[in-house]
């Protein structure tokens, strides 16, 4: 099945959608993260509903899930940035389009990219997807983190694959550590 997508939905199709429905917190991990409940960024208007051409890609049960508008904007942002060529700069790109986007109130301070998934969820409140063992099956938007032995790899999910500091229709060739998303 092709999808025809024009150019005004490109960004929000391309950025697709950050889960932030209560399926993803408990009640554990809010007594656990209270500081980052308190904290939080999340605004309740600036979430909204899939729009219907996202649903038949996102899943059946999109309709009923509102998606924060900053994650869309963080990965158009990413996308935009995006070099033609690897950089070895990718957690810098994510770090940037994160910021930017307002989805995390200060510059992430990790310096390597295997370790942004544990900060995001420790400082920002993201929450590891821990259904997603495989990259391509992560949802358009997540944040995904690889390890290896050097910095690792860190990049956001896209409807036609992958960005960080460039672009590609693969996930990274390294051991994938896991996908976050920022939750309600």
């Amino acid at each position: 099945m092709k999808i025809s997508i024009s150019l005004p939905t490109l960004p929000i199709f391309c950025a697709g959608a950050m889960l932030l429905a209560a399926p993803f917190s408990s009640n554990a991990d809010d007594s656990t993260n209270s500081s980052n409940s308190s904290s939080s960024l999340f605004d309740s208007s600036k979430t909204r509903t899939a729009p219907a051409e996202l649903q038949s890609i996102l899943g059946p049960k999109s309709g009923g899930i509102h998606y924060d508008a900053r994650m869309l904007r963080a990965a158009e942002i990413a996308q935009r940035r995006a070099q033609p060529h690897m950089t070895w700069y990718c957690w810098r790109y994510v770090k940037n389009a994160l910021v930017d986007a307002g989805l995390v109130s200060s510059r992430p301070d990790s310096p390597w990219a295997k370790q942004a998934g544990e900060e995001l969820c420790r400082k920002y409140g993201f929450v590891k997807l821990d259904h997603v063992k495989n990259p391509l099956d992560a949802p358009i938007g997540a944040v995904c983190v690889y390890g290896g032995a050097d910095a690792g790899h860190v990049e956001i999910r896209t409807a036609t694959g992958f960005v960080s500091d460039f672009t590609s229709r693969t996930p990274y060739p390294r051991p994938f550590l896991g996908a976050y998303v920022k939750p309600s």
